[in-house]
């Protein structure tokens, strides 16, 4: 077997990449391993130990390989891709970056299977993982390689559903399924979006033809109530009518969550259940879910206090009252209703990739 990576950056990039290639090296111990890169790696790598067999120096190519002062041979770009044609990749992995330009480069190999990121605005490979600019850089690597290598796939927490989860929701609201569950409480009252933005949220699915649950500790019913009554459309409302087990359940059979950072959307993507999490900006690099496949953190930047404007970044940790700033009041709210709605529509939309093996065996 034969396999391309395709990552033409700088130093850091290549050091953010590192733990990706040796899982790749792990998963293919025979497989020859081609780093496709920039005449730095080939200096940097002769002779050194790595996880990867040869480099090959791509050419300049704008969006992947630029060079000041230096502009595209289109030549020698032919002659480029003719060798890696040659080659016969059994796989090409993109992980230069979102796609817009080496997606397009890496798919003119013509490998048995092309791997990589995708962002919005380019074009899908064989297999991808979505690419979220949020998201520390080793672990997205690593998700990404850990779509060829089943018995990695699970490189997120994971819980078991047992059928006495399943029991005790059904108990509540029988066997349905297919929801989207909104949480909107959290312990921290600056962890927890205003319920009017949920509600929004809520209505927008709604009209949409999606079934909405409202989930919530008995403690939380004046929040989950001021999310209700703003809402205009159908809801269910399980509101302290479900304990730990059911919450399994609920959450097992849900087709996304929306929720603030706290443990029900922790739970979730232990669950491998899509999620939109709301997050303190702060918060993503303690709490922050590991992979963006089936996953969309997104981050209110509000720093200071909304009502006295002092900055809380520099006590640590970040908790809901400090000696000098009293006021219980969100920071999330920096997070837009069309923020949480697009994420909402892609995490509904996307087929995950997570579950695909290129090779049978």
């Amino acid at each position: 077997m034969k396999i391309a990576v395709l990552r033409a950056n700088a130093l850091g990039d290549f050091i953010f990449v590192l733990p990706a290639l040796s899982l790749l090296r792990q998963s293919f111990p025979t497989a020859e391993i081609v780093y496709l890169g920039r005449p730095w790696h080939k200096v940097f790598l002769s002779n050194r130990p790595a996880p990867i067999d040869r480099v090959v120096i791509i050419p300049v190519s704008f969006g992947v390989r630029d060079e000041p002062g230096e502009v595209e041979n289109r030549q020698e770009q032919d002659n480029f891709f003719l060798k890696m044609q040659q080659e016969e990749f059994d796989i090409a992995i993109q992980l230069h970056g979102g796609g817009k330009y080496s997606n397009p480069f890496l798919t003119k190999f013509r490998a048995k299977k092309t791997v990589g990121l995708k962002s919005p605005d380019a074009e899908p490979l064989d297999i991808w993982v979505p690419y979220v600019y949020y998201q520390n850089e080793y672990q997205r690597y690593l998700e990404v390689v850990s779509l060829l290598n089943p018995q990695m796939k699970d490189i997120s927490p994971h819980i078991s559903v047992t059928a006495q989860d399943l029991e005790e929701v059904e108990r509540v609201i029988g066997k349905v399924h297919d929801y989207v569950v909104i949480h909107p409480g959290a312990s921290d009252i600056r962890r927890r979006w205003s319920p009017k933005n949920f509600s929004q949220v809520a209505e927008y699915l709604i009209k949409k033809g999606e079934m909405v649950v409202i989930n919530g500790v008995i403690e939380e019913k004046d929040i989950t109530q001021e999310v209700i009554d703003n809402i205009k459309g159908k809801v269910i409302d399980l509101t302290g009518r479900l304990n730990i087990l059911g919450l399994v359940g609920l959450l097992s059979k849900a087709k996304l969550v929306i929720s603030n950072d706290t443990g029900p959307l922790h739970l979730a993507g232990a669950l491998n259940i899509p999620s939109v999490g709301l997050f303190w900006c702060g918060n993503l690099i303690n709490a922050g879910l590991p992979t963006r496949s089936l996953n969309r953190p997104l981050l209110s930047w509000v720093v200071n206090c909304p009502m006295c404007q002092r900055l809380c970044t520099k006590i640590s940790p970040f908790e809901p009252k400090f000696e000098d700033c009293q006021h219980e009041i969100s920071f999330l709210d920096g997070i837009y209703v069309e923020e949480v709605e697009q994420a909402a529509n892609e995490l509904l939309s996307y087929s995950t990739m997570t579950e695909k093996t290129i090779f049978k065996n």
